[in-house]
C-alpha cells in the first residue's frame, strides 16, 4: 500500500513540475492572426503587417517563416524579442496568376510551447480588365 502512495505522490510531484515549466516559454500575442485583403485585381501584390507582443518571460526566437505557397512569403525579426518587447511580421500576397477566393498562411517556427505559430491572410481575386477597351 505505502508504495501505491510513494508512486501516487511522484506521479503527483512530476506532474506538478512539468506544468511550472510552462510559464518559462516565450508567448507570442498577436493584435490580430487572420487579415482580409478584401477584393484585389490580379497582378497586386499587397502587405499586412502582422504586430505581436511576447508576453513570455524569455526571449523570443522566430527561426523561419513559411508561406503555403511562393505566393505568400513572410518577413520576421531575425534577433531575439525580449519579455515585453513588440516585433512585426510582415506577410506579403502577390495574386498574379491567382482567381477567386484565396486562403493562405505563413508558418511561424519558434521557440514558443507550441513551435508554430500560423497567420491567416484571405483575398477575393478578380480578373485584371484591359483598359484600353474602356
Amino acid at each position: 500500500m505505502n508504495i501505491k502512495k510513494n508512486v501516487l505522490a511522484l506521479f503527483v510531484a512530476t506532474a506538478l513540475y512539468s506544468c511550472k515549466g510552462d510559464s518559462t516559454f516565450p508567448v507570442m500575442d498577436f493584435d490580430e492572426t487572420e487579415y482580409d485583403f478584401g477584393t484585389l485585381t490580379e497582378g497586386q501584390k499587397v502587405l499586412k503587417e502582422f504586430t505581436f507582443t511576447n508576453s513570455g518571460k524569455s526571449d523570443l526566437i522566430i527561426s523561419n517563416a513559411q508561406g503555403s505557397c511562393g505566393c505568400t512569403i513572410g518577413e520576421f525579426p531575425k534577433e531575439p524579442i525580449k519579455p515585453k518587447e513588440k516585433g512585426v511580421i510582415k506577410v506579403s500576397f502577390n495574386s498574379t496568376g491567382k482567381h477567386g477566393l484565396q486562403e493562405k498562411s505563413v508558418s511561424l517556427y519558434t521557440n514558443t510551447k507550441n513551435r508554430v505559430e500560423l497567420l491567416k491572410i484571405h483575398a477575393d481575386v478578380i480578373p485584371a480588365t484591359n483598359q484600353k477597351n474602356k
